[in-house]
């Protein structure tokens, strides 16, 4: 069974955009804003909230509870890398 990639590193860059670093070496900036809508995500709008993000079972996440599944932000990593 192919295991999932996670994050296993995340850098600030600038307004919402974290460069990510996955298990599987793949490596890219990915813009957030896009999934800033509904309660959980509203204190993120705030960047320096959102700039307290940590990782957390293998993503990234933020104090209140918010955080974006490993596969999504993989998902999307690997669609900006191609383009």
């Amino acid at each position: 069974m192919e295991q999932l990639p996670i994050v296993v590193s995340a850098e600030y860059v600038a307004e919402y955009r974290i460069r990510l670093v996955f298990s599987d070496g793949l490596e890219n900036v990915v813009d957030f804003s896009g999934w800033l809508d509904g309660p959980v995500f509203a204190p993120l709008k705030d960047q320096g909230y959102f700039q307290r993000f940590f990782l957390d079972g293998g993503t990234v996440s933020w104090p209140n509870g918010a955080d974006i599944a490993p596969e999504t932000l993989h998902q999307r990593a690997r669609s900006s890398a191609a383009a």
